[in-house]
């Protein structure tokens, strides 16, 4: 069982940059590095929509068009951590944000919240 959780969520101006962590933990022979990691956001009554992919072992990156060169992921296998900062924020992307881990199964953390406003 793999257990995630977010942070670095908040209020901020639009303009204004975040960072969100995702920490990872698991049981006996848990390796982050075989998980690839991807950050997903939900508005209220909306489904999740994917954010951003970081894949193993070639570390690439994917981004939804409407964050790409805005938001950036990146991860720490030593740290057992998945990042997504965010940059130059806009309203609409006030959202709870969620990491999950896959590897033949895969597993959300609980969300952190993002609200962008003035």
């Amino acid at each position: 069982q793999v257990q995630l959780v977010e942070s670095g969520g908040g209020l901020v101006q639009p303009g204004g940059s975040l960072r969100l962590s995702c920490e990872a933990s698991g049981g006996s022979g848990f390796t982050f590095s075989r998980y690839s990691m991807s950050w997903y956001r939900q508005y209220p009554g909306k489904e999740r929509e994917l954010v951003a992919t970081i894949s193993v072992p070639s570390n690439f990156t994917n981004y939804a068009h409407d964050v790409s060169g805005r938001f950036t992921i990146s991860r720490d296998n030593a740290k057992n951590a998945a990042y997504l900062q965010m940059t130059d924020l806009k309203t609409e992307d006030t959202a709870m944000y969620y990491c999950k881990a896959i590897w033949r199964d895969s597993y959300w953390g609980q969300g952190t919240q993002v609200t962008v406003s003035s």
